[in-house]
């Protein structure tokens, strides 16, 4: 590690490689040349500490930070406060990491010359306002779903596997009756050799475990349709757009969406819009199977509830078929169109068509 020389009048940019405990900062200066290296624990005191460090090994240009929605959330946070231009740093991939090794101050450098080139030039998203919350409901919500379908898959598997007696009574009611048939189950006590008690302590169990993980789903469900219906209430009047989708779509946006400037970045963003895919004389696009991917799947339930339930969105389709489009090309086209739709909403006060 070495320190850097005290030359306020030098301008720098910084490269911050972060991790859950500490954080290694790195400077280059304008020429790309190294003026030190440092690290820093990941605390409040640490921060304001880091922030002095950079600061004071001259002029500060940008910042460049990898992982800013994860362990570099709370850092970036602490430098955009104190006015530093920051910016998003993917992390090396693997074949730059066997070519130049790995270390904490080799991937420090590696994002200050990021920053410094501008190959680094995301803004990061802001990770304090209202969108915020809702990603921290929405997260908590689909793991109380996604806990509730594994309990009612084990439940129903247990029946299955159960005595006669309790398996003839349970097996042809409906998943809701058996919930509900199976918290109200009175086993005696567990005793060896007979399972019957046993497999009805583990029903009534389950069957409970999914009553409360129903309850918890829904209340987090109410709380996240009114932080969703106050930010982004245009988004919900729209035609198969609901809290589910929207929420997505502003966690993808973030709670500075003026960060995407051109609806065609956002469309990239939802891998939404084609890329080229050209060589010599053919001249081609293929489709995006990158960007953010779950956005990706809720512009495409929105395309396919307006199919559903849209006439003009079936107006549409039926005029491409007959320009013999096929269906998932069709799909492609729609998707593309309400990504313009969900990025004008979100970012003007405009009133965009939809498709």
């Amino acid at each position: 590690m070495t320190e850097t020389p005290a030359a306020v009048s030098l301008t720098v940019y910084a490269g911050i490689d972060t991790h859950k405990h500490t954080h290694h900062v790195a400077l280059v200066d304008a020429l790309g040349r190294r003026r030190g290296d440092r690290e820093f624990p990941t605390t409040a005191t640490g921060h304001r500490q880091l922030l002095a460090w950079i600061t004071g090994g001259g002029t500060v240009a940008r910042v460049g930070i990898e992982g800013t929605g994860s362990y570099g959330a709370s850092v970036a946070t602490t430098l955009r406060t104190a006015g530093l231009e920051v910016v998003e740093v993917d992390r090396p991939d693997r074949r730059a990491r066997r070519t130049h090794g790995k270390s904490d101050p080799l991937d420090a450098y590696a994002a200050a010359t990021a920053a410094l080139t501008g190959r680094a030039s995301t803004v990061p998203k802001t990770h304090d306002g209202d969108v915020e919350a809702i990603r921290f409901l929405r997260n908590a919500r689909r793991s109380a779903v996604k806990a509730r379908a594994e309990a009612l898959t084990q439940l129903q598997a247990t029946v299955v596997t159960a005595p006669e007696p309790v398996r003839d009574r349970l097996r042809p009611l409906s998943p809701t009756a058996l919930t509900t048939t199976c918290a109200g189950l009175r086993p005696g006590p567990v005793v060896p050799g007979d399972p019957t008690a046993a497999v009805e302590t583990a029903l009534r169990s389950l069957a409970r475990r999914i009553l409360d993980l129903t309850d918890e789903e829904r209340t987090l469900h109410a709380h996240l349709e009114a932080l969703v219906a106050h930010t982004a209430p245009d988004l919900l009047d729209r035609m198969g757009i609901g809290v589910e989708t929207a929420a997505q779509l502003l966690i993808t946006v973030g709670d500075n969406p003026h960060r995407i400037r051109t609806e065609a970045a956002f469309a990239h963003l939802c891998g939404a819009a084609p890329i080229p895919a050209s060589s010599g004389r053919t001249h081609r696009h293929r489709l995006h199977r990158g960007g953010d991917r779950q956005a990706n799947r809720a512009l495409y339930i929105i395309v396919i509830t307006r199919l559903a339930h849209d006439r003009r969105t079936r107006d549409y389709a039926a005029r491409r078929t007959a320009e013999g489009k096929t269906r998932r090309e069709i799909i492609r086209c729609l998707k593309r169109a309400v990504a313009r739709e969900v990025f004008r909403l979100l970012t003007t006060t405009g009133d965009p068509t939809s498709p």
